[in-house]
């Protein structure tokens, strides 16, 4: 090999070293194959609604791998609806794991001019191993099972 070639390559490490690093920084596993662009759409188109809250987690681990909605609405505690307190979506990802799900609702406040809804369960997809958690609040609320009915046209129109 010439010298200047030699000279090239050598010079070419760094850049593959640090373009190394940069690919171990972007997503791994399973938020990787998720479409969050459609997941955004069809959940917007279904119930889409400003106080709406949606997560993805993985099964296993209940890692929150999908967020669509605020992260005020995913994180405020609301009526339980069919427990005593108050819950969040973010804390309801464990109520996923019922074996049918869960769909609950109730007004939010004291004269029941709101209401909240409630939805659990798991994701139906042949590409991951996933449950979701939603919570809708406001004075035309869905209740909680017709989340979850929408909910699920939802993932199958954004192919999961």
């Amino acid at each position: 090999m010439r010298p200047c070639a030699r000279r090239h390559f050598t010079s070419l490490r760094p850049i593959a070293a640090a373009l190394g690093v940069l690919a171990a920084c972007g997503p791994t596993g399973p938020s990787r194959v998720m479409p969050t662009d459609a997941l955004d759409h069809a959940v917007g188109d279904v119930v889409g609604d400003p106080t709406t809250c949606v997560m993805i987690a993985e099964r296993a681990t209940q890692k929150v791998i999908y967020t669509y909605g605020d992260r005020f609405n995913c994180l405020r505690g609301l009526p339980a609806c069919d427990r005593p307190g108050l819950s969040s979506a973010k804390a309801a990802v464990a109520l996923a794991e019922t074996p049918d799900g869960r769909g609950a609702s109730c007004p939010s406040d004291a004269d029941g001019s709101r209401r909240v809804g409630w939805a659990e369960g798991r994701v139906a997809s042949r590409r991951g191993d996933w449950i979701y958690s939603a919570v809708i609040e406001g004075e035309n609320a869905l209740p909680g099972r017709e989340m979850s009915a929408r909910l699920a046209q939802a993932f199958r129109k954004a192919g999961l």
